[in-house]
């Protein structure tokens, strides 16, 4: 049996390929793999430079560094607030679809509410037509 496609599947499918960057890129940089990872990077760049026997590319206080992690942040800022934008998105349209959901609920529960008291409503006319056979037969 074939399941159909929730929200979230229709959802992701129909996302653009600068969408699924910007998703991936967030994930990525929103990771402690990726923070290690940049650390030992960091680290290793620093200690080359201050202990470099040949050459020096870029001496103390690492302008070449800093001008990395400005690039680095001037691309990522804009990135992740598109990944966080359809975060949103994604948010709002799952709250659209439990809403419509739990109306759907609502109904039913209602009807099925509407039927119990016709249920019990039957059943109270049934006894009350046996009570009066009852004392009809009882007064004869």
């Amino acid at each position: 049996m074939k399941q159909g496609k929730n929200w979230h599947d229709l959802h992701k499918a129909s996302s653009t390929f600068g969408q699924k960057l910007a998703d991936s890129v967030a994930n990525g940089m929103g990771s402690w793999r990726f923070i290690i990872i940049q650390t030992l990077v960091v680290a290793l760049w620093m200690g080359l430079n201050v202990v470099a026997f040949v050459q020096h590319w870029d001496v103390y206080p690492f302008i070449l560094l800093n001008l990395l992690f400005s690039t680095q942040a001037a691309y990522a800022a804009p990135i992740i607030m598109m990944a966080q934008n359809r975060q949103s998105e994604r948010d709002r349209v799952q709250a659209e679809n439990d809403y419509k959901t739990n109306i759907a609920a609502k109904k039913e529960i209602e009807e099925l509410m509407i039927r119990l008291d016709n249920i019990e409503t039957e059943k109270l006319d049934k006894i009350i037509l046996m009570l009066e056979k009852l004392e009809r037969s009882d007064k004869e």
